[in-house]
């Protein structure tokens, strides 16, 4: 085997993690607070991927594609609180009707994008300061697949200090320790759901600015990455975005390498089965949450 293709592959799994990491950590958080599952969190992504199409269009130039998140981020928040105060906190207590519903509502923004972009996709250009490529000795790593990456730390970092350094964050760790008891000392349980399930959302607008430097922004762009997206929570651990981090590390190597003997499709196959087998051992994930709202379940 040859070691320049092996570390290339390596690499490769590490910047298909980095894509998983900001697909799965709005599900992550949602779920791991409001125990809701999302069904439209792929369009989400899909809605961040032509928010970036659309602002590309406004702000050309090398800041572009930095425009473009920030607005990805501000228009996908407000969607999923949006969808949060009209429709999630209504079926809070049925989770199958929310499974249901927000499947609906995928569908809705699937063809909703159709009827606006058409059904062929278009095209966001990466901005001339991501062409290229990082020589590293006789290995290529090409420069968006290193921005994407770094998007990702970004983000977990920026989450992680937010959720452990400010006021809201405290709030936060308190609702998901025991929404009754933050409840009863004052805590606004609602307000803190509608904000999770937005920054989630965010996030996954982000993530669909990603997606939308790698291809052709389509409205089924989504789903390609959601069903992995749910692969990535469960393995982590419910609601850990810890264990979300290293179940897409472990994920995306997974799939990088096992496409070293196999072909794509045949790769997704056997990352099924290793999550299976995975989760056969370890039932509660790579990190199990421990609080009062998962004890009584």
């Amino acid at each position: 085997m040859d070691f320049t293709f092996l570390i290339g592959q390596v690499f490769n799994g590490f910047s298909v993690a980095s894509i998983y990491i900001l697909a799965a950590m709005g599900l992550a958080l949602s779920f791991g607070l409001m125990r809701v599952i999302n069904m439209a969190h792929g369009e989400i992504l899909m809605v961040g991927s032509y928010l970036a199409y659309l602002t590309i269009l406004f702000v050309p130039g090398p800041l572009g594609i930095i425009a473009a998140m920030v607005v990805a981020f501000i228009g996908a928040g407000l969607l999923g609180a949006i969808l949060e105060v009209t429709l999630v906190s209504k079926l809070t207590s049925r989770p199958l009707d929310t499974l249901l519903a927000t499947w609906g509502v995928s569908l809705i923004l699937q063809q909703g994008a159709r009827d606006l972009f058409g059904a062929t996709g278009v095209s966001v250009t990466a901005p001339p300061w991501l062409d290229g490529a990082f020589t590293l000795g006789t290995i290529q790593l090409p420069m968006a697949r290193l921005f994407i990456m770094l998007v990702a730390i970004m983000v977990l970092g920026g989450l992680a200090l937010f959720l452990r350094l400010t006021r809201v964050g405290l709030l936060v760790r308190a609702v998901n320790q025991d929404r009754a008891t933050a409840s009863a000392m004052g805590v606004n349980v609602r307000q803190v759901d509608c904000f999770i399930f937005a920054l989630g959302a965010g996030v996954a607008g982000v993530g669909g600015v990603v997606l939308a430097m790698l291809g052709p922004v389509t409205p089924n762009v989504g789903q390609s990455y959601i069903v992995t997206a749910f692969l990535v929570v469960v393995l982590g651990g419910l609601g850990s975005m810890i264990g979300t981090t290293i179940a897409a590390v472990m994920i995306g190597l997974f799939m990088a390498l096992s496409q070293i003997f196999v072909d794509v499709s045949f790769a997704q196959v056997l990352t099924l089965l290793f999550v299976v087998l995975f989760l056969q051992f370890r039932p509660q994930g790579v990190i199990a949450i421990r609080s009062r709202a998962l004890d009584a379940e």
